[in-house]
């Protein structure tokens, strides 16, 4: 055990893999922070919605109207920051904060990956990405360290690892391996990609990319892990997420996943990526070269920080798992279905129509979504649970303010997942105004008339 922790945790090792992925880090950031802005997504999802749907706990994050501009511009001179190293441990933690905000603003728009970034952004935080080949180090060379202790860099691998681990558990069910759902119902409609768009109405294709997806995510990490099948790995992270990049509209996420994985390269990789970047930039590389030791010395800060990140990775190992709490079908109630990273697992879709009964008179209406909801806020919710019990408060409220008097809520609500016909998801008697959002099972949701076998 002591071998172990000298080896993978104290053991020093070369700062460059930590230096080249906060600065491709940084990077890729920027150019999401740039992607998002320039295709006006801030304003059509932040600015013009009137009504937003929030985290539970979080419901005082909310856009800040025109400033919310603000509030990507921070993000993204953070993430330039980051990549320089320039005052890197106030840049990360505003990062951290301003991305993390951006993510809290509106429930509709989540996706593992933003999930992914905020954790590593987190993580990044106690990791001394600056201690070399950064403006920090170059401007105060009594903190330019050429060797940081290995756990800095090992635990940016066990996070990678999570992630990828976790998502293959998670395609282990009969819905993706024995039916290769929800593939049948996504890749007939990729006919007109180049080359390749004529395979995918093919049934074989669809359970070659499902058992193949399960396979890669649950032997990726150890491939990388071992040294002579890394190269082998890492062309296979490539052409993964290009190819996934090719057949859905999922952003930046496989960018990121490529990147990160050189993280698992040798240090001797990585001296050769700042060697051309310096090269570029017309750098002198030599006054890094120092080879001073990163001392973790002993201290009350110290130990916090050691037992934050153990603490970090002890919630990133069990959080994931949660739904085993909860009674019922994971894929049709959602409870402890995100933060759990089951990527694209399931294609499910919805119809909500909601009943208004003002009690004292007795007269009822039915809302039309459109009036307060975008259509891409009313498709998400038509099929999430707590998406559903938050726009019926909202409805109460505001139809109370608008004189109604004890404004009773039902809603009529049908779902279809993985192309299975749609069915009662919401108890229609069950006045939704009175139910309130906690983490406990909400017993309102129809219990689910089939099932899918697996983790």
């Amino acid at each position: 055990m002591e071998s172990l922790i000298a080896k993978y945790i104290k053991a020093p090792i070369e700062t460059a893999p930590l230096a080249v992925f906060r600065i491709l880090f940084g990077l890729m950031m920027l150019f999401s922070i740039v992607r998002f802005w320039s295709y006006g997504w801030i304003d059509k999802l932040y600015i013009k919605p009137q009504f937003f749907f929030s985290y539970y706990g979080f419901e005082w994050v909310k856009p800040l109207g025109v400033y919310t501009y603000l509030i990507f511009l921070i993000c993204g001179l953070a993430a330039v920051l980051v990549a320089l190293g320039y005052r890197y441990k106030l840049s990360i933690i505003i990062f951290f904060l301003s991305f993390t905000y951006i993510e809290l603003m509106d429930k509709t728009t989540y996706l593992n990956h933003y999930y992914f970034i905020s954790i590593l952004s987190f993580l990044m935080i106690f990791l001394p990405a600056n201690a070399n080949y950064s403006l920090d180090a170059y401007l105060n060379p009594k903190k330019c360290f050429q060797y940081v202790p290995s756990w800095t860099v090992n635990s940016i691998k066990l996070l990678l690892g999570i992630v990828y681990f976790y998502a293959g558990l998670a395609k282990l069910n009969s819905d993706w391996l024995l039916k290769a759902m929800p593939l049948k119902i996504w890749l007939p409609s990729k006919f007109d990609i180049p080359l390749i768009g004529s395979f995918m109405g093919q049934e074989w294709v669809q359970y070659l990319f499902s058992w193949s997806g399960a396979i890669y995510d649950l032997s990726i990490p150890f491939l990388l892990l071992y040294k002579k099948t890394r190269p082998f790995a890492f062309v296979m992270v490539v052409l993964f997420h290009v190819l996934t990049r090719v057949l859905f509209p999922i952003g930046m996420f496989p960018y990121v996943m490529i990147v990160s994985a050189l993280i698992f390269f040798d240090a001797k990789v990585h001296l050769k990526i700042l060697m051309f970047l310096f090269k570029v930039f017309k750098i002198n590389g030599a006054r890094f070269n120092n080879q001073t030791v990163f001392n973790e010395r002993s201290s009350f800060k110290l130990r916090f920080k050691h037992m934050v990140v153990v603490l970090f990775f002890m919630l990133q190992l069990t959080v994931p798992f949660r739904y085993l709490f909860y009674p019922g079908e994971l894929f049709w109630t959602e409870e402890g279905y995100r933060f759990s990273w089951r990527v694209m697992l399931m294609e499910k879709s919805g119809y909500a129509q909601f009943k208004i009964v003002d009690q004292e008179s007795g007269r009822w209406f039915y809302v039309d979504n459109t009036d307060f909801i975008t259509p891409f806020q009313e498709k998400q919710m038509a099929f999430q649970p707590d998406f559903i019990l938050e726009y019926a408060h909202f409805l109460k409220n505001h139809f109370e303010e608008n004189g109604h008097k004890s404004v009773q809520v039902f809603v009529n609500c049908q779902v279809s997942l993985n192309g299975r016909l749609s069915t009662e998801f919401i108890d229609p008697t069950i006045d939704l105004a009175k139910e309130k959002e906690s983490f406990l099972h909400k017993n309102w949701i129809t219990p689910f008339r089939d099932e899918i076998k697996g983790i």
